[in-house]
């Protein structure tokens, strides 16, 4: 944990991945951050694989650096008990529909009567200003709406989503950054801010940065798409072993890598020598690469291209990922002691920083771990918190 935002109080809503991610990485930035769930618990607590019904790994991932507490904030004495906390907040973010949280008396105009300065930030789905704002959204859903899935097509042409929730975490960062926006901002202007970062207007800016092209000018001078991307020779390529990846990227490396093959005759094309020209058709290059790969085994390559500066690696299995050299060097993976789980490893936050006191990370708590140490922060009694408690209002 890295503390620089030290004194900041976020009050995380949030559920699944994409808000979690995002309230995480403040967590592991230093902010005090407090998740709320309803007395069930956030529904990822359930996707396994999980040691206890309430730690499933995924959620584990998402949500360490927080206090966890549980409220009914359907009931007035959970509202009451959220209202408390909002007055001594500096953030609350949230990942439900803009809907749905007026409905539950926690929308924008509601907190800021109570705290003006407030930096309130949403990402539902679908912007709210729009005509599907009010259409729920979750990852698959997204990859598909944004034409993700379809960029993702099979050789058949069938759309595919990508193996990764890609879209709550592509969100999840842009939601992070709006955050950090808006508190930088309330520290320089000492206003509060609203923030919306919705999921799909945020992966379509996300993809378009490089495949809006011919679209890009007024009248359009083609259609979308970044051909170097969907060239059919894009692919890590067979070796006599195995499969590398192999990217020669500037006029230097293409003509080094082909002069290195013996293939002189290729170096010397116009496709290879001129940017605008090999842009125009980096599918044959691509192909030729494909025809080559296999003339060499895996590592051999890797010791060639490594000595010509050639962008260049091993395809990793994602198992291969534990033992890499570099992210064992660099100490990415860590094996802790969680309180209740046991022995159990994470991904560290990937950020270095110098000049920036560290502390450790807190590790993911269970459900209503914090209930009682932040209502009796708040001036609740014991024998008051045990009564909502006991009435299904809060749980411990």
């Amino acid at each position: 944990m890295f503390n620089i935002l030290n004194g900041i109080r976020v009050l995380d809503l949030t559920t699944v991945v994409l808000g979690p991610f995002a309230t995480q990485i403040l967590g592991d930035f230093g902010a005090e951050v407090i998740k709320i769930e309803n007395l069930d618990g956030d529904m990822m607590r359930a996707v396994r694989p999980g040691s206890s019904d309430e730690m499933g790994a995924g959620f584990v991932n998402c949500n360490r650096n927080k206090q966890c507490i549980a409220i009914n904030l359907k009931t007035s004495e959970g509202q009451e008990i959220f209202y408390k906390m909002v007055k001594n907040a500096d953030a609350v973010v949230h990942n439900m529909r803009d809907k749905t949280a007026v409905n539950l008396g926690i929308g924008y105009k509601d907190l800021i009567s109570i705290k003006p300065d407030l930096v309130y930030c949403g990402a539902q789905g679908f912007g709210s200003r729009g005509p599907s704002s009010d259409i729920p959204a979750y990852d698959d859903i997204i990859q598909a709406a944004s034409g993700l899935a379809h960029l993702n097509s099979d050789e058949q042409g069938n759309p595919r989503y990508l193996p990764t929730i890609v879209a709550d975490k592509v969100s999840g960062l842009q939601l992070a950054i709006g955050v950090l926006g808006g508190l930088i901002n309330k520290l320089r202007t000492g206003e509060g801010a609203f923030i919306e970062s919705p999921m799909f207007e945020g992966l379509v800016a996300f993809l378009m940065a490089e495949q809006m092209a011919g679209y890009s000018y007024v009248p359009a001078t083609g259609g979308t798409g970044y051909e170097r991307l969907t060239a059919s020779y894009r692919r890590p390529y067979p070796t006599a072993d195995g499969f590398i990846a192999i990217l020669p990227y500037s006029t230097k490396n293409w003509i080094d890598f082909f002069t290195m093959m013996g293939r002189a005759e290729l170096a010397d094309l116009e496709i290879v020598k001129d940017p605008i020209i090999r842009s125009e058709n980096i599918n044959t290059l691509y192909e030729k690469l494909y025809e080559i790969a296999s003339e060499k085994t895996t590592d051999e390559w890797c010791e060639m291209l490594r000595n010509a500066n050639i962008p260049h690696t091993k395809v990793n299995h994602l198992d291969d990922l534990f033992e890499d050299k570099h992210l064992r060097q660099v100490g990415l993976f860590e094996e802790y002691e969680h309180p209740t789980e046991g022995p159990m490893r994470q991904v560290r936050s990937h950020y270095s920083m110098e000049g920036v006191e560290e502390s450790l990370d807190e590790p993911t708590q269970r459900i209503g771990q914090s209930t009682d140490k932040v209502l009796l922060e708040l001036g609740y009694s014991a024998e008051e918190i045990s009564h909502l408690a006991e009435a299904q209002v809060v749980k411990r």
